[in-house]
């Protein structure tokens, strides 16, 4: 993947014509075939302007510690999270859309005053590609939400100075199959990307979302870094921020192997409901012992605070936690 290039056009030359009784024998006859041009090798170029725009991006963020525009760390970012179409997949789209951004203004004030020291930015977290009960037409247990809805949301982002991420839950396709569906939406900087192991099942055949936790590996994670970065450069964007959901040691293999790039700034991100206790041990051994570049944590409306007494966790209590999570998102 890598910033396009223009390639030079080849210029086309009409043979030379001669008459009859010229050039039909002899030397001369080879003069009326025009050169053709040597194959251009894209793969090739587009490799090299990949590693040149890497090579550049890392020479910057040596330079003056990230790239312009970057978000992380110097915010932390407070997400809603769901689907507008859908009441049951979160708090984005359970309540109506003005109760929401209200009950949203008061969440980002606490988040404010419990750590003064950095910017809360607002985000929605709308999950765009979903894992589906059915296989589909082409059984690959997914679907993708419409133009129309896409849009929707992220006219309610730009209306109330929110980030919006893109969530992918690839069912039994793949995320090198799903991700070019988003890509004209990803040339917006203020749209990002999140990705779902728990629902990457194209390693597990027959397998139905929600029977059994999915998985992705470092060379898919790469695979959607690369993605983005080409599209930062391409675009002259600032950086994305990538999340990757994670709440079993399974939904990520090999992370050691996962490559960091300055146009790219990765969330490992806690997902899982529970107690406070629980929730706690889950961070520390998913994402805290298996460290990439930044953490993420979420809280459950619906799930956290069951039975009683269990609570969901404060912004003190989650900013309390080492490392602290400057990702955090409310479902």
């Amino acid at each position: 993947m890598a910033a396009s290039l223009g390639l030079l056009a080849a210029t086309s030359f009409s043979a030379c014509k001669t008459s009859p009784n010229e050039g039909e024998k002899g030397g001369a006859a080879t003069d009326s075939v025009a050169a053709k041009p040597a194959p251009v090798d894209t793969i090739k170029l587009k490799a090299m302007a990949m590693r040149r725009d890497s090579l550049k991006a890392d020479s910057i963020a040596k330079k003056n510690g990230q790239l312009p525009g970057a978000i992380l760390p110097g915010h932390r970012i407070v997400a809603f999270y769901g689907n507008i179409r859908s009441k049951g997949m979160g708090i984005l789209g359970r309540e109506p859309k003005e109760q929401m951004f209200r009950k949203f203004a008061g969440v980002l004030k606490e988040w404010q005053a419990a750590d003064p020291s950095i910017p809360v930015q607002a985000a929605l977290h709308n999950v765009t590609i979903t894992a589906q009960g059915t296989a589909g037409k082409d059984g690959k247990w997914r679907l993708m939400n419409s133009k129309a809805t896409i849009e929707e949301v992220l006219s309610w982002a730009k209306e109330h100075n929110c980030l919006l991420f893109l969530d992918v839950q690839p069912g039994h396709s793949t995320l090198q199959a799903e991700l070019p569906k988003l890509e004209e939406y990803l040339k917006d900087p203020i749209v990002h990307l999140g990705i779902d192991p728990e629902f990457s099942l194209s390693t597990m055949p027959g397998v139905r979302p929600n029977q059994r936790i999915g998985t992705l590996d470092a060379k898919d994670v790469n695979f959607t870094v690369n993605f983005l970065a080409r599209i930062v450069s391409e675009n002259k964007l600032p950086p994305k921020v990538l999340t990757v959901h994670r709440f079993t040691r399974k939904m990520i293999s090999n992370y050691k192997n996962i490559k960091l790039d300055p146009r790219v700034q990765i969330v490992m991100h806690m997902d899982g409901h529970g107690d406070p206790v629980l929730k706690k041990d889950s961070y520390d051994a998913y994402i805290k012992a298996e460290p990439v570049q930044y953490t993420g944590f979420k809280l459950f409306y619906e799930y956290d605070a069951r039975p009683k007494p269990h609570h969901i966790m404060t912004p003190a209590e989650v900013i309390a936690l080492t490392p602290s999570p400057l990702y955090i998102q409310y479902q």
